[in-house]
């Protein structure tokens, strides 16, 4: 989130995409709520008409994977009906900046594509630069190389009939939503954008995000209260887990995984990933802090901070390489904490049949989970699995002590409430206990191999670790008397400084903000002293773009940051993202987005696939591509393979979507009686046409068929599902909850039995939300 949950009470329009947030954020909803009682229409863009679509004033009921479609149309309505926040666009975007004279895009694709290779030579896209270095530009954006013309002529197609056509929304229906959002370009108003795997799980999945930037950004709604663009995370800790590495191309703070081939030496690696300007200039500050973190005495200047001792990727480590490693035999060994791939993976047929191939695998849950029992499952013969499964039990939430990150950024500390039952112990536990065992199986071993884990600076306590010390750790401190960094700011590259992770640095200095607990009756809602955000207490990213070019507050009733020309410094109701002295005039006053070397916002910001978003089909459509003869995304990620079979429309008519349900996650929940009384058996989805079509009726036994397998589901037969109008073509859709699985006291077939192992080209995250079936009555 770039804001946080009470600031969508600030907004004046909530555009919700790929989300049911009634439900699956049910408290926090409540948010919404508040804006709605002050006047703020809801937009809810979703395949299905859920809770949330409820709630909403308007649903747009889009085809599957059609994202960038509609957003393109917004981006188009915005610019062509002159709502864009022109000053704002001028001063804080690269919007003036002149585009390289041979960029083009044709008919799907930007310039440099190479066919033979499915990648893109990015020597065109780049910007014109003047003697002194720096990007001619065209403040009036007038200019027809100007990144604000190349936009503009790149979403000209995107018309209201064109969106239509494509998503299978109504024409007055999406310029009926076109009109409530995009009136928030004006300078008082403020709009969010809400999103979550909706938008991700998709081969354009981190397009689809760009795709929200780039409104956001024409609209004038980053960095002010009750704008931003704001993804919901399904758990209490996805932040935290993800601010702390556990990204496969990250290390904690979003410090990039070194590589092999790219970053031999630390030397290479500091080169490469450190921008000449911005605020990631000072990366050599946190990742040297990081090593010093980690190896502690033996980290000095002399060896580069044992960089050799950190591990380097060397190919393909994204979840789906992983699975598609371990079924060619490559991997040997898989601990699994808090995940159930035999459920929740792509494809998870092929999944289970990887896990299959391990030496040994470990899995650390509550209840026994269809991973940790994969080889027993029902027709599989336990004899003829070599896998050695470990099970560990693992605690509780209210079983174990320390903090927990929110959607919002915010570091909210949990207290123990019980001793775990039986053997079950914590995470830290486990983590903590392993590390001291390894360090002891290699004492006195004198092959290199083994330093990085004999000099792992390794100091949390014995057995249960202390959280104090790690809290204390991840703040940071100077290494000669071990005292706490007031923040980052601190942090140095000469191995005087240690710090677990950059970005929290500040939330331990003096006390554990992370305990803070004081509300805030008034203001915005920042609630400074409730908490703590990282980065430095920042309740909204960006803030200076809150404020004019001069400094005055774009709404002065809904005051971010302001600058106080008598004290001259920025005040107001949050902490400045940015430096709370620099005046607007002053060099670098009118660049709020300090994490990029420019400082401007990117309209054209360069993705894989190009530096604008651009409508492909998902990997499995029933229909052609209306917008270019490219039909899927160029670059997505694919392994052709008798276990990864791509259905055609032919065989699969049906679009079919998966999703979450409030009664359930993984097996945990099929555990408890009373949630499986509320929602006792896997079903499928169906709007009343497809199932008098197909000869269903509600409470039917039905398998619904790809081209990776088939599954039984109990038919619901409803009016959330309505076919789409595609091209003068109807296309039926059908919608399938994922949590089941063959243990628990509820059971049955797992929706993922039918999505494919294929990946965004960016992030390799699967595409669970689009993808071909058919449905037939009987099981």
């Amino acid at each position: 989130m770039t804001n946080h949950w009470i600031d969508i009470g600030n907004s004046d329009a909530i555009l919700i995409i790929g989300s049911n947030v009634a439900e699956t954020h049910p408290i926090a909803c409540k948010w919404i709520g508040k804006a709605q009682d002050r006047g703020a229409p809801v937009i809810h863009v979703d395949p299905r008409f859920t809770r949330t679509s409820a709630k909403a004033d308007i649903h747009c009921a889009l085809r599957p994977g059609t994202d960038i479609a509609f957003m393109g149309g917004l981006i188009r309505y915005a610019i062509e009906e002159n709502l864009v926040n022109r000053e704002y666009v001028a001063a804080y975007t690269n919007a003036p900046y002149l585009v390289h004279p041979k960029f083009e895009f044709q008919d799907g694709l930007f310039s440099g594509f190479s066919q033979a290779i499915r990648r893109y030579d990015q020597a065109t896209w780049t910007f014109q630069v003047g003697q002194d270095g720096q990007p001619l530009a065209d403040v009036a954006l007038q200019h027809p190389q100007s990144v604000f013309q190349h936009l503009k002529r790149h979403y000209a197609r995107y018309t209201p009939e064109m969106v239509a056509a494509v998503t299978g929304i109504p024409k007055d229906t999406f310029l009926k939503a076109a009109k409530a959002f995009c009136a928030t370009g004006a300078p008082a108003k403020a709009g969010t954008i809400l999103y979550a795997m909706g938008t991700t799980h998709h081969t354009v999945g981190s397009q689809n995000v760009r795709s929200h930037a780039i409104l956001q950004l024409l609209l004038g709604n980053i960095g002010l209260a009750g704008g931003g663009i704001n993804a919901l995370r399904g758990h209490a800790n996805v932040q935290g887990s993800t601010d702390f590495g556990l990204l496969y191309g990250s290390l904690p703070g979003y410090l990039a995984l070194p590589r092999q081939q790219d970053h031999p030496t630390l030397a290479s690696y500091l080169e490469k990933e450190t921008p000449k300007a911005g605020f990631w200039a000072n990366k050599p500050k946190f990742f040297v802090s990081l090593l010093k973190a980690w190896w502690g005495d033996k980290a000095a200047k002399d060896n580069d901070f044992c960089y050799d001792y950190l591990p380097k990727a060397s190919g393909d480590c994204s979840y789906l390489a992983m699975f598609e490693a371990m079924l060619a035999g490559k991997l040997r060994g898989l601990i699994v904490i808090g995940q159930n791939p035999a459920v929740s993976g792509a494809n998870v047929g092929m999944e289970r049949k990887a896990l299959a191939q391990l030496d040994w695998l470990v899995v650390r849950d509550l209840f026994p989970t269809e991973t940790a029992s994969f080889w027993n499952a029902p027709g599989v013969d336990p004899a003829a699995i070599k896998t050695e499964v470990f099970l560990l039990p693992a605690s509780t939430y209210l079983e174990k002590e320390g903090s927990v990150t929110n959607s919002g950024r915010w570091i909210q500390w949990r207290y123990r409430v019980t001793e775990p039952l039986g053997a079950a112990r914590s995470d830290g536990w486990f983590i903590n206990n392993l590390v001291l065992r390894l360090k002891r199986l290699y004492v006195g071993s004198l092959q290199p191999k083994d330093r990085p884990i004999l000099d792992l600076h390794w100091g949390y306590g014995e057995d249960r670790p202390d959280v104090d010390r790690i809290a204390r750790e991840v703040n940071g401190y100077y290494w000669v008397d071990r005292k706490q960094v007031r923040n980052f700011t601190a942090l140095k590259d000469d191995g005087s400084t240690a710090c677990g992770n950059w970005i929290m640095s500040g939330f331990y200095f003096e006390e554990n903000r992370a305990k803070s607990r004081k509300a805030e009756p008034e203001g915005i809602g920042a609630n400074l002293g409730w908490a703590y955000a990282w980065p430095l207490n920042r309740r909204i990213l960006y803030n200076r773009a809150s404020a004019r070019p001069n400094g005055e507050p774009w709404d002065p009733d809904r005051i971010v940051m302001r600058w106080d020309l008598v004290a001259s410094q920025w005040v107001g109701n949050d902490i400045p993202d940015f430096r709370g002295d620099l005046a607007p005039t002053a060099p670098g006053g009118l660049n709020p987005f300090i994490m990029r070397a420019d400082g401007k916002g990117g309209l054209f910001s360069p993705l894989v696939e190009g530096p604008f978003p651009e409508h492909y089909e998902p990997f499995e459509s029933p229909v052609s591509n209306l917008l270019s003869k490219v039909q899927r995304n160029p670059l997505v990620r694919i392994n052709p393979a008798d276990w990864n079979r791509l259905g055609d429309a032919t065989q699969f008519p049906i679009v079919a979507t998966t999703y979450r349900l409030a009664e359930h996650h993984h097996a945990t929940t099929r555990y408890l009686t009373w949630l499986v009384e509320m929602m006792p058996n896997m079903f499928v989805e169906m709007g009343r046409e497809l199932a008098e079509e197909k000869g269903i009726k509600n409470g039917d036994v039905c398998t619904i068929l790809s081209a990776r397998g088939q599954i039984r589901a109990i038919a619901c037969v409803t009016d959330r599902l309505k076919p789409f109008a595609i091209n003068g073509r109807m296309i039926h859709q059908i919608g399938l909850p994922w949590h089941w699985g063959f243990v628990g006291i509820s059971r049955g077939d797992s929706a993922n039995v039918l999505t494919p192992h294929v990946g965004d080209a960016n992030t390799q995250i699967p595409e669970f939300k689009a993808f071909l079936c058919d449905v037939r009555r009987g099981g």
